[in-house]
């Protein structure tokens, strides 16, 4: 039985499941992009090639073993795209989360089924059809939970938006005694450099009290204040629009003093090193090319 436990993003982790970019499928056409990125590296040309995707994981998975992390990885779907396993469910406490995802990827958490079936089936949820939420929309920070939104009115049009306001909802209610925080999320379906496709595509705690976070990710200035006022200043690296289009609050951290993080990230690294951190970095830029980096690439179960 699995004793699933994660209460923040930095704690030292313990098992995980590791998407995998194996039998990855064909380019998908222009219409069935799912995010600006991948649309604008289909149409020029270079959008990622799946030896490649699969050289970059099996350098994050290296150094998971690394550090003695339990890793699972998904059971193959032939022609599947199973890299990003934090969309499809997420644990909060000691509670698994199942996603209401596009239905197209539905098959995704099938695959997953294997590791679910060692969870307390009491402690295994699926929200109602109506609820909207993925994992990348969901960050915990010990007793406040962090979720990233889209409050437009014209949300149904936008297929960047993956989290509703029933989702936010959801989660107050299955988590009554947690200071929940919704944050609006700029998108957009055709500039990628201005979708903040989940939550952590703009922001991401590091450490025991810092944090990445990009300002113009999201809409109202209120909400990027209301974080600017819970880990101070002092506390935040302050990523560009380019940064952020590169993924750069999008890394992982496996111990509050360890950080995975893209070998390009030179300024990041930089920063995290000059704090006391452990920087791993490997080669991802290649799976960046689909709007998604480490921390979408990784379902944490359980951390001390």
């Amino acid at each position: 039985m699995l004793e699933i436990n994660v209460k923040n993003e930095t704690s030292r982790l313990r098992v995980v499941v590791l998407g995998t970019a194996i039998d990855n499928g064909p380019e998908p056409t222009v219409e069935e992009a799912y995010d600006p990125k991948s649309l604008e590296h289909i149409l020029a040309g270079t959008y990622p090639k799946e030896v490649d995707m699969v050289v970059e994981m099996d350098a994050f998975n290296k150094v998971l073993h690394k550090y003695d992390v339990t890793v699972y990885r998904p059971q193959l779907i032939e022609s599947c795209n199973q890299i990003f396993t934090r969309d499809i469910g997420f644990v909060i406490d000691d509670i698994f989360i199942k996603s209401n995802i596009l239905p197209e990827r539905e098959l995704e958490l099938d695959a997953i089924q294997f590791v679910i079936d060692q969870i307390n089936p009491k402690n295994v949820v699926r929200p109602p059809e109506e609820v909207h939420i993925e994992g990348g929309d969901v960050m915990l920070w010990n007793d406040h939970i962090f979720i990233g939104t889209y409050k437009g009115s014209d949300y149904k049009d936008y297929i960047t938006a993956r989290t509703n306001l029933e989702g936010v909802q959801y989660i107050k209610d299955l988590f009554p005694n947690k200071i929940v925080k919704e944050f609006d999320l700029v998108k957009s379906k055709l500039e990628a450099r201005d979708n903040a496709l989940h939550l952590d595509c703009c922001f991401q705690p590091v450490g025991i009290n810092k944090a990445i976070i990009y300002k113009s990710g999201f809409r109202e200035e209120a909400d990027y204040r209301y974080l600017v006022q819970l880990f101070g200043e002092e506390n935040l690296f302050h990523i560009t629009r380019d940064e952020m289009y590169h993924m750069n609050s999008n890394v992982f951290s496996i111990d509050t003093n360890v950080v995975v993080s893209e070998r390009n990230f030179t300024r990041l690294n930089n920063w995290l090193r000059a704090n006391g951190f452990v920087v791993e970095e490997i080669p991802y830029a290649e799976i960046a090319k689909q709007e998604g980096l480490l921390r979408c690439s990784t379902l944490p179960l359980i951390r001390d």
